[in-house]
């Protein structure tokens, strides 16, 4: 880990923003910013904690989803859709997975243009380990109490929702 800066450049880009006229923007740019760095630092915790386990986040991601399904597989769309990525993301990311034999793709039953994703027993063991790898190293303790934990989830699910990424369900979804 590299030694911490003597002060928050973010704080100074915020006080440059105002310096420079863009008084109305200024606290926008610091929370956007914050946001990215954030973001930063969170997803190197988590390539630490995977990285021996010779998985990336969006490999993880994908053997998750398909871990809380009831017969751990789901159609490719379905899982594009849930994981709000682009289909080619979804494609490369099943292809690494199943070359290593974490997955595999069957014949969709219902659809025979498309294709399901099934996780695998070897896919099962490693998805074990990685979510006590994640879970331990990083998503226990992210440096928030409960209260600021909540807060945190409940602003950004709000932005999420006001910016068009999802509504509101008329009833709590059904588990996978």
């Amino acid at each position: 880990m590299h030694q911490p800066l003597p002060s928050d450049p973010i704080a100074q880009a915020r006080q440059n923003w105002r310096a420079h006229g863009w008084v109305d923007a200024a606290d926008g740019m610091a929370v956007v910013t914050s946001v990215f760095r954030v973001n930063q630092i969170l997803l190197a915790q988590i390539e630490a904690a995977l990285k021996p386990l010779g998985l990336s986040f969006a490999r993880f991601e994908m053997l998750r989803l398909l871990g809380f399904t009831h017969a751990g597989r789901m159609p490719m769309g379905r899982a594009r859709d849930l994981l709000q990525v682009h289909p080619t993301s979804v494609t490369n990311t099943v292809d690494r997975l199943e070359t290593d034999g974490l997955v595999r793709r069957t014949p969709n039953p219902r659809d025979g243009r498309s294709f399901l994703v099934e996780i695998t027993p070897a896919g099962r063991d490693l998805l074990a380990t990685a979510t006590d790898a994640l879970n331990e190293q990083v998503f226990a303790d992210v440096d928030f109490d409960a209260d600021e934990l909540q807060t945190l989830s409940r602003l950004l699910a709000g932005f999420r929702r006001r910016a068009g990424d999802f509504r509101d369900p008329k009833a709590p979804p059904e588990p996978f």
